[in-house]
């Protein structure tokens, strides 16, 4: 039997940081991409961001600090290094969550860069360290349910490299990446 692959693309990701000292971030999620059934592929497929990777209040603890990191695990876990202190009010730090429909028994290959560099619309700029997923690392492999219609949530986590203060400039930073979804 011949292995029919099919690749999916879901593309997502938009952070804010609101001000220097009382910052959240999150990534938006983008439209539903899908594909339809083929003489290659004969079952149709979509990825759906459905939950964006949220990474929480938090500020740097002076304006002399020089910075540190946000880790947001898959499992919804929040941690932080350096002068980085988590607030728990306001926004609530949350793992990204693709809903992907598959074909029913398949293998997937999961694969997405290691880093997405933000820009911060005032010059600033930040690094997503991105992954992992509660399926392992880009490159894993997991198999689909056997189930007609069932729908597979991947969820993503990632860490947010702070700089200094001086470095990190009030205002919106964005990103996209993608994350692809290869099935055989």
């Amino acid at each position: 039997m011949k292995k029919q692959k099919a690749l999916i693309y879901v593309i997502l990701a938009h952070l804010s940081m609101m001000s220097v000292y009382s910052q959240s971030m999150l990534t938006q999620p983008s439209n539903k991409i899908s594909t339809s059934p083929s003489s290659t592929n004969p079952c149709s497929i979509t990825a759906d961001a459905a939950q964006p990777l949220n990474f929480g209040s938090f500020c740097l603890k002076n304006s002399g600090s020089s910075g540190g990191t946000i880790t947001v695990g898959w499992d919804g876990s929040r941690t932080s290094t350096g002068d980085v202190i988590l607030i728990n009010n306001g926004e609530i730090a949350s793992p990204a969550i693709f809903e992907v429909s598959l074909c029913p028994g398949r293998d997937v290959t999961i694969t997405y860069p290691p880093i997405a560099i933000l820009n911060g619309g005032n010059g600033g700029s930040l690094i997503l360290n991105i992954g992992p997923t509660e399926k392992g690392e880009s490159g894993s492999t997991f198999r689909v349910s056997d189930a007609p219609g069932f729908l597979t949530q991947l969820r993503v986590g990632g860490t947010l490299n702070i700089g200094p203060n001086t470095s990190n400039l009030g205002g919106n930073y964005n990103v996209s990446f993608t994350i692809a979804f290869n099935q055989q």
